[in-house]
């Protein structure tokens, strides 16, 4: 078995006329969770699909451990997709046992197997009602199991929180999380940009079928930073105020938001706050991930 990081490279898709996807390249490793972000037809589902071999590529590659894709390894890929696909007279165990049986386990196993990961998705007491009883919500978590059942290499979920309540989500984030721990390579989309921020290692912002940003979460927010800082001292900060190279953003009192014009200026402030008064805290101003959003895709 093939293993390593998927990469994507030069992947190009039109139909007709019209360009889908332009030069999408960005890889998802092993071990990590990496968050897929972008408005309604950026051209996330149509990457996933073609990952998945479900869509044809016009142009590019995808490698899993610097090999191209194979059938095979394909077969390794677990994948929930955004609509739901499971039969809803089935019970629910039932359903997650059948497909774990379609990847080669046998009953038995496939039954230990689909029963402990019902359980660990919250949905222990729901294993022999049917499907079409569940509540969206459950639902969705019954897809997330189809998708995982046969511990796949690679997981591609599409839009995988939608529905969920904050509680189920924070059950959902943990299976993702534990599954990363144990090396699965990760791929995620959703529209719910604080849930990202906060699961993801990874993340690639998409967009016109291109992609805008890629790269670690950390190193994101770093590099879309901008010269903002946060004081919060003990004595008042009014004196921000009229210090060259400084435009007060939020004052009050002794807590302070202000942009600086260099580095240099904001050393200086340190020192000044220093010198008025006991400092609790001085620290730059990292962007949300909503905010990158919205500059990388204007």
């Amino acid at each position: 078995m093939t293993s390593g990081q998927l990469e994507l490279r030069g992947i190009t898709k039109s139909y007709g006329d019209r360009r889908v996807l332009d030069d999408v390249a960005f890889t998802v490793s092993p071990g990590r969770l990496t968050g897929f972000v972008g408005g309604n037809g950026a051209g996330k589902t149509t990457t996933m699909r073609i990952v998945l071999g479900v869509l044809s590529k016009d142009k590019g590659e995808v490698l899993l451990g610097g090999t191209p894709l194979t059938t095979a390894d394909r077969r390794r890929f677990g994948y929930m997709p955004e609509e739901r696909g499971l039969y809803p007279r089935m019970k629910v165990v039932e359903h997650i046992v059948y497909l774990a049986r379609l990847h080669g386990f046998e009953r038995a196993d496939a039954t230990v197997r689909a029963t402990a990961l019902l359980q660990e998705l919250g949905l222990g007491e729901r294993l022999n009602d049917n499907v079409e009883t569940l509540s969206l919500g459950n639902q969705q978590r019954a897809q997330i199991a189809a998708a995982l059942v046969h511990d796949p290499q690679v997981l591609i979920l599409d839009e995988p929180f939608s529905g969920l309540d904050p509680l189920a989500v924070d059950v959902v984030a943990g299976v993702l999380q534990g599954r990363a721990e144990r090396g699965c390579a990760i791929l995620f989309s959703s529209h719910q940009l604080d849930v990202v921020e906060r699961l993801c290692d990874d993340l690639v912002i998409i967009a016109g079928g291109t992609i805008r940003a890629a790269g670690s979460r950390d190193g994101l927010r770093t590099q879309y930073s901008t010269s903002r800082y946060e004081l919060l001292s003990a004595g008042d900060a009014g004196w921000l105020r009229s210090e060259p190279g400084v435009e007060v953003v939020d004052f009050d009192g002794g807590y302070a938001l202000f942009d600086v014009d260099s580095g240099e200026t904001a050393q200086r402030v340190l020192r000044r706050a220093v010198d008025h008064g006991d400092v609790a805290s001085f620290a730059p101003q990292h962007p949300s991930l909503a905010q990158i959003f919205k500059e990388v895709i204007q």
